[in-house]
């Protein structure tokens, strides 16, 4: 890269001037506000990440992430000698995030409230590539410009120490330079209304009221998290499709007959599960007229779609997992267009979305229509990255990520017998980047619906009231 411009050079200077005349100092609003930020950023944090925090400051906000390992650097001499005493298991640098020099990779890279004071946002993100691998994630946080008047204010009071000038980066600003500098933004949440210890009462106000529509938008900090799009590989991978089936007699031969051959190779997994109807018979059948192919078939002790995809995905050795369902109104024609959403890079977890395109006449009731599309809104609030339809059953990630999830699902708990929330919500925690994948939604044309449209829509909504406490209201 390039060196370092001058007009960029000479900003630094002062900022190392500044900090040089301006030794570190902690009050009560500082101190509680870096307690909020390391509450949300453990939320991101996946468990004992290597962990790069750029402009660490005095270290107060890295000795409280959750971390397997962390260094920091910084462009303050001072600085880094104070948190050096702070944090001495910790590897610390001076030096400035443009010209970043340190060994990774890292899993994380957490910049809190350093964009607006750098010199060139740009070459600082484009530097972080350098110690980042495939999974990595960009964590960082900034101020709403909202707030610029109070800050003036609380500084002129001593509530707030005094800081150099800062560029106050608008949310649109930082998506653009993200960009600019390919990395990809996978969600944005706004965090924080009383960003000091208030009795209590911020704990009502940050987990409580912040997270409220239009009430968001007052918050102090903006989250983002983001994603490299610099070590993508094309190189083709193994498919499993996993084929949840009860009372689907009517559909086996074709599931079979119509599914593409994707990537490197394509293995089919049936489940059946409890059937009233010979779905069983038909698919030992199918699957022994077909010795070519790689199928696999079993059936499943529990109950639920979800409990089937499961036990399917146990069984997969595919890299790239996909669900379709037996019922095929998705139709199985439109897979490589999942495949390719991740084979590509574009993105980590394709969703189906049945609500884009006309869908036949018979294909999903009105009310139906008007959960899903609710459902929708919901979710991209709750998710902060746009999810159009939370129900079809047609989602696609990887093996390792659905490990993760699997792994990870304690967050939760085992309560989704359906498996689309399960996925989704474990995918956002992971931080996971959701790309919607528009399908042709048809009409059955084999068997009814196993759907009980009041029920299940009843622990529907309990449970996004759940998943609200775990990703929201927190």
């Amino acid at each position: 890269m390039e060196p370092l411009p001058a007009l960029s050079t000479r900003h630094l200077d002062q900022l190392r001037a500044f900090y040089r005349a301006t030794p570190p100092r902690r009050n009560w609003t500082s101190a509680g506000y870096r307690r909020l930020l390391a509450h949300y950023y453990n939320l991101l944090l996946p468990p004992a990440a290597r962990v790069l925090e750029i402009g660490c400051g005095s270290g107060e906000l890295l000795s409280r992430l959750r971390a397997g390992s962390k260094t920091g650097i910084d462009l303050s001499e001072s600085r880094i000698a104070a948190a050096r005493i702070l944090l001495p298991e910790a590897e610390f640098h001076v030096q400035a995030g443009e010209d970043l020099a340190v060994a990774g990779p890292f899993d994380c890279i957490v910049i809190s409230d350093t964009l607006n004071f750098a010199a060139d946002v740009q070459r600082l993100l484009q530097k972080l590539h350098a110690v980042s691998h495939p999974g990595t994630r960009l964590l960082l946080n900034f101020h709403s410009s909202l707030w610029r008047p109070l800050f003036a204010v609380a500084t002129a009071l001593g509530l707030k120490a005094p800081e150099p000038q800062a560029s106050w980066l608008a949310t649109s600003d930082v998506h653009n330079l993200l960009d600019l500098a390919d990395w990809q933004p996978v969600q944005t949440q706004r965090r924080i209304l009383v960003p000091f210890s208030c009795a209590g009462l911020e704990h009502l106000a940050n987990r409580v009221i912040a997270p409220l529509p239009i009430i968001n938008h007052l918050c102090l900090t903006v989250f983002c998290v983001a994603r490299s799009r610099t070590a993508i590989s094309a190189a083709p991978r193994t498919v499993s499709v996993i084929i949840p089936a009860r009372n689907e007699s009517g559909n086996i031969a074709a599931a079979v007959a119509r599914t593409p051959q994707m990537g490197a190779g394509t293995e089919l997994i049936f489940v059946e599960g409890h059937s009233r109807d010979d779905t069983w018979a038909k698919i030992q059948e199918v699957a022994a007229a077909h010795p070519h192919l790689k199928i696999k078939i079993m059936q499943q002790t529990g109950r639920g779609k979800g409990d089937a995809v499961r036990l399917g995905f146990a069984a997969a050795t595919g890299e790239i997992l996909m669900i379709l369902d037996a019922d095929l109104t998705m139709p199985p024609e439109e897979l490589p267009k999942f495949y390719e959403v991740l084979a590509t890079g574009r993105a980590e977890f394709a969703n189906g979305v049945r609500l884009v395109y006309p869908m036949d006449e018979k294909a999903m009731q009105f009310l139906n229509l008007c959960a899903n599309k609710t459902f929708g809104i919901i979710f991209t609030w709750l998710l902060g990255q746009p999810v159009k339809d939370t129900l079809c059953g047609t989602k696609v990630l990887s093996r390792a990520h659905y490990e993760a999830i699997a792994a990870n699902r304690a967050y939760f708990g085992d309560f989704d017998p359906f498996g689309d929330f399960d996925l989704l919500f474990g995918a956002a925690k992971l931080n996971l980047k959701i790309a919607d994948v528009p399908i042709r939604y048809r009409e059955r044309t084999y068997g009814t619906t196993n759907i009980h449209r009041w029920s299940h829509g009843w622990l529907l909504l309990r449970m996004v009231v759940f998943a609200a406490r775990k990703l929201k209201f927190i």
